[in-house]
C-alpha cells in the first residue's frame, strides 16, 4: 500500500464527492490566534472536516459557511476577527478567514493546495509498539514507511499516510529511504536492530541525510550495541548520533500506548527543530 495524503483529506473529498461544501482557511494572523496560516475546515450543512481552532470562532464560521450553503453562495469572501472578550475569546491577536464554496469539480485544485507537507518516519518493527506508533501519527503531519522482514505483520487497513514494506534482509531497506527520514528502530530481533543501526550509521556517513536515528531499548542494550558497533568501525562521535532510549524523558511506563505517546511526542520536537 501506498502513502497518499493526510485522513482530513482523504474525508474532505469523500464528502466532496457527495455533496458541495465551503472551505473555510486561516489566511492571514496577527498576534496570539489559535491556528496558524493555511489551517482549513470544510463544512457542510451537517458535519464539518478538520478546525480552525475551536470556541466561539470556530461557531460563529460554521455559522457563516451554513448560512451561505443554504443561500446557495457561490462566489468567496473574507472576514476578519479580533480575538477579545466580544468574541469570548480572550487571545487578543487577529484572524482573518477566507470562505470558498468549493464542488467535487475542484478537487484536483484543492488537492495541489491543501496537500500537507509530511516529514517522512521510516519505522522498523511491526510489533505492538510499531502498531500504537503508526496509530498515533496516523492524525500528524508524517508520512510513514513501515518495514518488517517477516510477512503478514501488517495491520489492515493502514493509514493513508502509511507504506508498508516487507524487505528481507530489514536492512536493505535503509538504502532506499528518502532524504530526510526520521528513523525509528524497533524490530523484533536484536540482531536486525543491530544491523538496521549499522546501515543507517553507513548511509550517514556516506550521505548525512537521515537526521534523526532512534533505537528503543535500554541503556543497557546499548552499551552492548555500542561497544559492537564500535568493533565494526564505527566511530565515537558517529555512535553519539544515535538516540537510545527513544522518547521524552521523564514519562514512564511499557504499555505500547504510553511508548507510542512518548516517541510521537520526541518526533514532533524533532521537526520543529
Amino acid at each position: 500500500m501506498h502513502a497518499t495524503q493526510h485522513p482530513d483529506l482523504d474525508l474532505l473529498f469523500q464528502r466532496l464527492a457527495r455533496a458541495p461544501a465551503v472551505l473555510v482557511s486561516v489566511s492571514r494572523t496577527q498576534g496570539s490566534v489559535p491556528r496558524e496560516a493555511g489551517t482549513w475546515m470544510a463544512v457542510w450543512p451537517e458535519g464539518q472536516v478538520g478546525t480552525i481552532g475551536g470556541g466561539h470562532l470556530e461557531w460563529d464560521a460554521l455559522k457563516q459557511a451554513r448560512d451561505a450553503l443554504a443561500a446557495g453562495a457561490s462566489a468567496p469572501w473574507t472576514h476578519r476577527v479580533a480575538l477579545g472578550p466580544s468574541l469570548g475569546q480572550c487571545c487578543g491577536g487577529v484572524v482573518e478567514l477566507c470562505f470558498e464554496p468549493v464542488t467535487q469539480a475542484g478537487a484536483a485544485v484543492l488537492q495541489q493546495r491543501l496537500a500537507p507537507v509530511l516529514t517522512p518516519v521510516a519505522l522498523f518493527g511491526g510489533g505492538h509498539v510499531g502498531q500504537a506508533i503508526v496509530r498515533a501519527l496516523a492524525p500528524l503531519p508524517f508520512a510513514v514507511h513501515w518495514i518488517d522482514s517477516r510477512d503478514g505483520v501488517f495491520p489492515e487497513p493502514l493509514p493513508s499516510t502509511v507504506c508498508a514494506e516487507h524487505s528481507e534482509p530489514v536492512r536493505d531497506a535503509v538504502r532506499d529511504l528518502p532524504p530526510g527520514a526520521r528513523v525509528l528502530i524497533m524490530s523484533f530481533s536484536h540482531a536486525e536492530d543491530l544491523d538496521i543501526v549499522a546501515a543507517c550509521l553507513q548511509r550517514r556517513r556516506a550521505s548525512g541525510d537521515l537526521p534523526f536515528v532512534g533505537l528503543i531499548g535500554s541503556q543497557t542494550k546499548w552499551a552492548t550495541f555500542r561497544r559492537r558497533l564500535f568493533e565494526r568501525g564505527f566511530t565515537e562521535e558517529e555512535l553519539g548520533g544515535i538516540t537510545c532510549p527513544i522518547g521524552l524523558p521523564g514519562i514512564v511506563g511499557k504499555e505500547p500506548a504510553v511508548i507510542a505517546a512518548s516517541v510521537v511526542a520526541q518526533l514532533l520536537l524533532v521537526r520543529s527543530g
